[in-house]
């Protein structure tokens, strides 16, 4: 009854302010799935294990405080709409992104992370890349599983460097599907290979 009451009193204080144009305030960080969240089992599961392997990452990393969070904010945003039924062709992504500044996310980072985390994309900070690295490497996904591990436990050390070999791999893939590959991705992917 009292959270309910507190998420009432949230909404209003946050419409009220968009109402006489006040800068919103900061965000806390999501650290767990937010309530409007739509998913079953398999995908709470799948975003648990993805925002545990940041933490592990952020941890080896010895990132600071502020950005464990933000990592941990966006994998727990990801998939927030993964199972719910959108309209007009809106990605899951894009979907749980602007839910999220609905609610109050102001980090844009965090929120660029969520809305192209199936894709890539190439004006990403830190956020972006780890979400889309960690929703790839997750210990979960049973296709080349051992590959997947080896990749993720050089994360710490070669970030950069298993970044492009997981573009690699996903672009071959499409490839071999004779998917068309977004134009994110390869926008993403000459970004990487431009350094």
């Amino acid at each position: 009854m009292l959270a309910a009451m507190l998420e009432i009193a949230r909404r209003a204080s946050l419409a009220i302010s968009r109402l006489l144009g006040a800068p919103p305030r900061p965000s806390e960080p999501t650290l767990e799935l937010p309530a409007w969240a739509r998913v079953g089992g398999r995908r709470r599961a799948h975003i648990r294990r993805v925002a545990e392997l940041l933490e592990h990452w952020a941890d080896e990393m010895d990132v600071s405080r502020r950005e464990r969070d933000r990592w941990l904010s966006a994998a727990w945003l990801h998939d927030a709409l993964r199972d719910a039924r959108l309209k007009g062709g809106m990605s899951h992504g894009a979907a749980a992104a602007d839910r999220a500044e609905q609610e109050g996310e102001s980090d844009r980072g965090v929120l660029d992370a969520v809305r192209y985390h199936s894709v890539g994309y190439a004006g990403w900070d830190d956020v972006g890349r780890m979400l889309y690295l960690a929703d790839y490497l997750e210990p979960g996904r049973k296709r080349r599983a051992k590959q997947r591990a080896e990749l993720a436990e050089r994360v710490p050390r070669e970030c950069e460097r298993v970044l492009q070999e997981v573009v690699a791999q996903q672009i071959r893939t499409q490839l071999r599907s004779g998917r068309p590959i977004h134009p994110l991705t390869l926008e993403f992917w000459n970004s990487l290979t431009a350094r």
